[in-house]
């Protein structure tokens, strides 16, 4: 069965609830000849699953969390627009850790990405390339300003965009490039940026899902004209929702800030009615939101860690499957967040066992694991959106009419029929965790053609 993202999360979250952060439950079948290649036999041919409990909960709390929203609620100021300071707290200290001069808090990662076209001035006319393997939030924050959204394929070793082929889809009415790092890796941004210079272009960064990833020592998000993170509950670094905007340029901050906040700049007193810009909204974060950020700062350095840590051992295990190809990165990134652990599974390596059984096998050994992404540039919805007035108003004919073949991206269909995901969560535990999820994949495969005629 198809799940998309956030059922995934949800499903893995459910299966984690009640176990105790770092702990995993593995049967006493497993042990170590399983996970070094054993011919134990798989749960789905009612062999003994590698794993009875679930992962780690998530999201942690702690004491930290409760005492700081108990500081706000009993300050009885719970927004900065009447008084609240946390959420500025947070904008300094995020933007000081990430390196980046300016923050900016808004309501979600959408928000974000809405805000930061919006300062730009992108909307009508304007066309801004982005990936067809991400979020749909990155799709809706252009459609939101009535701008051409335009696909670049992806690169399928990355599960990035394949920034190679963005100058070849760039035109006369490109305004603005929105890479979006996705599961923690990071774009070829070498690239990106060189693109955007000699074309005179905007880059926005989607680093919703990227939180203290690196491309060369610096953090992702950092280096465009914005970067825009979600705090949404899934993400590495959450408060339920939230978002985030960095930005290095002053003048720009101050036009996102203005925009977020229904055009009013700052330090404007609660009645000074004085606007900045041509049109915004509200799309601010609560403090309560803010507390959380800040509290669960206490330990988002150590989570990624251990993050890293498993994913790097799980990679040394994995790459050995056949069939089993985890996802690179460039060689500029410096450090991957993983907010998702990702990886391609070629079914002729595992006797032509199809990705929805191989899903089902996993699922029997008590590892979830998703399909994720469908191509978002085949989605119905654009058709639709394409058909409307507006657009028909404000496109030529002949753009319209061209967009689907222009858009094609057959390397990301690929992708989308190979792709597997295992959750953040499932990185937070012990090593044996990571023994356990490579030992399911080898018994799958040593048993693929039987479990293929079940």
């Amino acid at each position: 069965m198809k799940m998309n993202r956030r059922q995934f999360l949800g499903t893995t979250a459910t299966a984690g609830a009640g176990i105790t952060y770092g702990l995993s439950q593995i049967t006493p079948a497993f042990g170590a000849q399983t996970a070094s290649g054993s011919t134990a036999k798989p749960a789905l041919l009612g062999g003994d699953p590698v794993r009875k409990g679930g992962f780690p909960s998530w999201p942690v709390v702690e004491q930290n969390d409760e005492q700081g929203l108990m500081e706000v609620m009993r300050s009885r100021k719970w927004s900065r627009s009447y008084g609240g300071a946390v959420s500025t707290k947070f904008e300094e200290t995020y933007a000081s850790l990430m390196g980046s001069k300016h923050c900016i808090a808004t309501a979600n990662g959408t928000s974000a990405l809405f805000a930061s076209l919006g300062a730009l001035g992108i909307g009508p006319g304007d066309e801004v390339i982005l990936p067809p393997y991400t979020f749909v939030a990155t799709l809706n924050a252009i459609i939101l300003q009535y701008a051409l959204p335009i696909f670049v394929d992806s690169d399928p070793e990355t599960f990035q965009i394949d920034a190679r082929k963005i100058e070849g889809s760039v035109t006369e009415r490109t305004t603005a490039l929105l890479p979006v790092h996705l599961g923690g890796n990071v774009a070829d941004m070498d690239t990106i940026l060189a693109v955007a210079k000699k074309r005179k272009l905007a880059v926005i960064e989607d680093a919703c899902q990227s939180h203290l990833a690196e491309w060369r020592g610096r953090k992702a998000g950092s280096l465009g004209d914005t970067g825009c993170f979600s705090f949404q509950a899934s993400k590495n670094w959450n408060c339920g929702e939230g978002g985030a905007v960095l930005c290095n340029d002053g003048e720009l901050a101050e036009k996102v800030y203005a925009f977020h906040n229904n055009c009013r700049p700052r330090n404007t007193a609660a009645y000074n009615f004085s606007y900045l810009g041509s049109r915004g909204a509200n799309l601010r974060l609560t403090e309560f939101q803010a507390s959380l950020l800040l509290s669960q700062m206490a330990r988002v350095e150590e989570q990624a860690r251990r993050r890293t840590e498993n994913a790097d051992y799980l990679t040394s295990m994995l790459k050995e499957i056949p069939g089993i190809l985890p996802e690179k990165m460039y060689e500029g990134c410096t450090r991957n967040a993983y907010h998702l652990y990702m990886f391609r599974y070629h079914a002729d390596k595992f006797g032509g066992l199809p990705r929805a059984k191989f899903f089902k096998a996993m699922g029997a050994e008590g590892i979830s694991c998703s399909s994720g992404y469908s191509p978002l540039n085949k989605e119905p919805m654009i058709k639709t959106l394409l058909q409307t007035r507006a657009y028909q108003k404000l496109y030529p004919p002949e753009v319209l009419r061209n967009w689907e073949e222009r858009t094609q991206c057959p390397a990301n269909d690929k992708l989308c029929q190979e792709a597997v995901w295992f959750t953040q969560t499932m990185l937070l535990g012990p090593r044996s965790d990571m023994d356990a999820i490579a030992g399911a994949i080898r018994k799958i495969h040593q048993h693929a053609a039987e479990i293929a005629k079940a």
